[in-house]
């Protein structure tokens, strides 16, 4: 019941010991010579056996989000579209941007260029970026992807 080691025994008396504690005996790995078992609750084991399956199946390694910033954004608002980016990171999120670009925006890509990297750089105080996907015009706009760097700001 602590965890420790019993010792060696035969199934016989392995059997018996479990008997007493009114628990059960179950083979951890055959792979040995003798065999490991335990005497534990098959129910609990059962569930902590489940939950290990469900948090190597669970763990993703970040989620897309979108973070869609307008032509016309100002310095504030940049400024609270990077803090949104910001609870994405803590959470190991990958972040989309992108900037749809209408009418005669379209052939300003240069000045909504310079919003997106102002916008960066507001990230860049406090994450170290990667960027997983250059910035590009593609359909109505321009986009790019970055996730956070593991190394510390520089």
């Amino acid at each position: 019941m602590d965890g420790r080691q019993l010792g060696i025994f035969n199934l016989e008396e392995s059997l018996r010991m479990a008997k007493e504690k009114n628990l059960d005996l179950i083979q951890i790995t055959d792979k040995v010579e003798p065999p490991v078992c335990k005497i534990l609750d098959y129910g609990k084991y059962l569930y902590w056996e489940r939950k290990k399956e469900r948090g190597k199946r669970g763990k993703k390694t970040g989620e897309l989000k979108n973070i869609r910033l307008g032509f016309k954004i100002s310095d504030h608002d940049l400024i609270t579209q990077a803090k949104k980016a910001e609870s994405f990171f803590k959470k190991n999120h990958k972040i989309r941007i992108e900037m749809v670009l209408k009418g005669r925006e379209k052939n300003l890509t240069s000045f909504a260029e310079e919003k997106i990297k102002k916008f960066l750089e507001i990230l860049r105080k406090t994450f170290c970026l990667k960027i997983e996907k250059e910035l590009k015009k593609e359909g109505r706009g321009l986009t790019m992807m970055i996730s956070k760097n593991n190394k510390t700001p520089i």
